[in-house]
């Protein structure tokens, strides 16, 4: 086939997708690539993923640590695994432990002008409780938690080697932040330092919550961009890049409801973006979705694609009853959202609450084995209820790798592709 034509399909192909609907991605359906009982990487939320020059990687994160009476305690990961299949089979390329980066979850990574970017996040340890032996959670446990929030930067262009580009970038170091690569920037958002009340109790200082933007070309040299962008601080709101904006999605400013938190749930379902991380329009404030921590939003097909997410529970009498959404939401510009139906708007197959993940990693990717097919990929994730009374919570968190694709493949007779 000469090259003009292949143009011209590729224009077809081009206006096709760009006039999407919900409708088109209702065919579409989840599959599981690898039930994590063969990924080799250990269960783990709170993790990042990256396709760089057609591999997968999966990096850090978090898994409950019970051998310390601590609640929320963990081990955190400082490891890389890829994949070279589309995850279906994985290979430890930096072991834990080994990687120049201190092991972390709640951070971000990211691609970047050729390399995948490492940055923020936190840790944390078990000490001796200041408060043992007040009657009440979790404040008459023995230990509690006491982290270490992160705002190295660090990069590389194979996962195996690092460089770090610096120790202590300008923006207080943080967990649950926001990042994207945008317009040859990488702009650093959102996200909260020190632990919260629902975790620690009243120990420490409280848990602060960030609206601040930053930007750098190459994530040694900062500038800050604006110290009080239009959203309200949170941790755990979606970046992402589209049409030319950077998104900011949904998010959290608490864990739970209590005397402090400015609603119940202290969740956000609101929609931004923005041309240069300065001026921000607001394309809606309660989007059709419930408010959500713990989601992920991708592009895909010209359409953003959220799902997952953590729900509480609104019976007062089971506080720790799932309650995590089962849906899949999809919009064109962030202001009018639909509702997916059928197998395609229940993420991983899910047949109740239990079963839907937070705090997972996930990207979009537009071949699988050379051949047209929009997918999203998800890996790991959580579905931890954090009741102090279920001592399987490790059950509850996951190292799964699954797939959002077209039911069908496709070929050039329905989608005018595929130039063999």
């Amino acid at each position: 086939m000469n090259k003009k034509i292949k143009h011209l399909l590729s224009i077809v192909l081009t206006f096709a997708l760009f006039n999407v609907n919900a409708n088109t991605l209702e065919r579409f359906d989840w599959t599981q690539i690898n039930d994590g009982a063969s990924s080799s990487f250990g269960k783990r939320a709170g993790l990042q993923a990256i396709e760089l020059n057609g591999k997968f990687y999966v990096l850090g994160g978090r898994v409950p640590d019970q051998s310390i009476p601590a609640f929320g305690n963990s081990q955190f990961y400082s490891d890389v695994w890829q994949s070279s299949d589309y995850g279906a089979t994985w290979q430890e390329v930096v072991q834990d432990g080994t990687a120049p980066w201190a092991a972390r979850a709640y951070f971000q990574a990211f691609k970047h002008k050729g390399y995948i970017y490492l940055l923020g996040g936190q840790d944390s340890i078990a000490v001796n409780n200041p408060g043992f032996n007040v009657n009440c959670l979790p404040q008459c446990q023995p230990f509690v938690l006491q982290s270490n929030f992160f705002n190295d930067v660090w990069r590389s262009k194979d996962g195996k080697n690092w460089q770090r580009m610096t120790a202590a970038a300008p923006w207080e170091g943080r967990a649950g932040l926001s990042a994207v690569s945008f317009r040859g920037w990488i702009y650093v958002m959102a996200g909260s330092v020190n632990d919260d009340s629902a975790i620690i109790g009243d120990f420490g200082p409280a848990r602060k919550y960030f609206n601040d933007v930053w930007r750098s070309k190459n994530g040694r040299h900062w500038q800050k961009v604006t110290m009080n962008a239009p959203w309200e601080p949170r941790a755990g709101g979606v970046a992402l890049v589209k049409g030319g904006y950077m998104y900011m999605i949904g998010g959290e400013d608490g864990f739970v409801c209590n005397e402090f938190t400015p609603r119940c749930p202290p969740y956000f379902n609101d929609v931004w973006r923005s041309k240069n991380g300065k001026r921000w329009q607001k394309m809606t404030a309660n989007a059709p979705w419930s408010a959500r921590p713990g989601h992920q939003c991708e592009v895909l097909m010209f359409r953003i694609v959220c799902f997952g997410g953590f729900g509480l529970s609104p019976d007062p009498t089971q506080p720790f009853a799932p309650a995590n959404p089962i849906d899949v939401w999809v919009s064109f510009t962030g202001k009018h959202w639909q509702q997916l139906s059928g197998d395609a708007g229940k993420p991983w197959q899910a047949n109740s609450p239990a079963d839907i993940k937070y705090d997972f990693a996930a990207f979009s990717v537009v071949k699988v084995n050379g051949r047209f097919k929009p997918s999203i990929y998800t890996f790991g994730g959580d579905r931890e209820t954090f009741d102090p009374f279920d001592f399987d919570q490790i059950s509850k968190v996951d190292n799964d790798v699954w797939r959002f694709s077209w039911a069908y493949q496709l070929d050039k007779r329905r989608i005018l592709y595929h130039f063999d």
